[in-house]
């Protein structure tokens, strides 16, 4: 079977999330800065990224972070800086809130893959991750990229998580993941917005049964999703006696607290490809999904 241009572009990660760390430095006056209130929008990945890097910016301790569907966004809010993430710059949800908010005099910032859209005129600047930009309708590296170089504006060290994003892209997947009947990603903090994620490529890519909430959540309900021929896919460190709980109701707990949540999610994005080619579909053309949601 040929490669798919979805598992090229997953495949090309660890370069994209080196590059990114190298021009950190270079966008930080655009970016957020310490002590600041910002709201992160986006739609779909997007927002799933923004959710993940809102956790991390709070926990570093560099000032109120929020995560809005920009469909959502609270308007009357007081923030000191908007960040919207867009792949395309053309999202209509996106530009509508970041159009609003300029008009309301509240600095915004676009992280995007192409700036020759709509979103240079929406937003006061840009931050430009062409080199991550992707053919597929299904996103993947340039958000993972886009949550790269957030990272290292916060101060993060990329080099073990590219090292590990290596090993993910590389390595097999478990011949039983491809093969459950359904799978429940569970994160804490920061990863669990990578848990949505990860739910949402599954979603997308092969049109999977898969659901997605923060680990301790998952024993108010969830747990009864789970049994034999099912998964939980757990990001970053697992919470105490929840391994134990999967293997009571016959379970199969997939688990690598020794890679960094954000090369694990690569691998999620693999079983995703993985799981849509096992069921004859074609990951590069999702059902029912455009590159960008342009309303009318």
């Amino acid at each position: 079977m040929p490669v798919s241009l979805t598992t090229a572009e997953i495949t090309s990660q660890p370069d994209c999330w080196l590059r990114a760390a190298s021009i950190a430095a270079e966008a930080a006056d655009r970016l957020p800065q310490r002590g600041e209130r910002v709201a992160v929008i986006g739609c779909g990945t997007s927002w799933f990224m923004a959710q993940s890097y809102a956790a991390l910016r709070e926990q570093a301790g560099h000032g109120v972070t929020d995560a809005f569907a920009a469909s959502e966004f609270p308007f009357g809010r007081d923030y000191d800086r908007v960040l919207a993430i867009t792949r395309s710059g053309t999202t209509t949800e996106v530009l509508r809130a970041a159009t609003r908010l300029r008009s309301a005099d509240v600095r915004v910032v676009a992280v995007t893959a192409d700036p020759d859209t709509p979103v240079r005129e929406a937003a006061d600047e840009v931050v430009v991750l062409d080199f991550a930009d992707e053919r597929s309708v299904v996103q993947t590296r340039f958000a993972t990229t886009a949550l790269a170089l957030l990272r290292a504006h916060l101060g993060h060290d990329l080099t073990a998580a590219v090292a590990d994003a290596r090993t993910a892209v590389a390595a097999d997947l478990p011949e039983a993941l491809p093969a459950a009947e359904q799978t429940t990603f569970l994160g804490t903090g920061w990863t669990y917005g990578l848990a949505q994620e990860a739910a949402l490529k599954m979603r997308e890519a092969a049109g999977a049964w898969t659901e997605s909430y923060p680990a301790m959540e998952y024993r108010h309900g969830p747990i009864s999703i789970t049994g034999p021929g099912r998964t939980v896919w757990a990001f970053g460190a697992l919470p105490a006696g929840l391994a134990d709980d999967v293997a009571a109701v016959g379970g199969t707990l997939e688990s690598r607290p020794d890679l960094d949540p954000l090369a694990d999610l690569v691998r999620a994005q693999r079983l995703a490809v993985a799981v849509a080619e096992r069921s004859g579909l074609d990951p590069d053309r999702p059902r029912n999904l455009t590159r960008s949601v342009v309303l009318g």
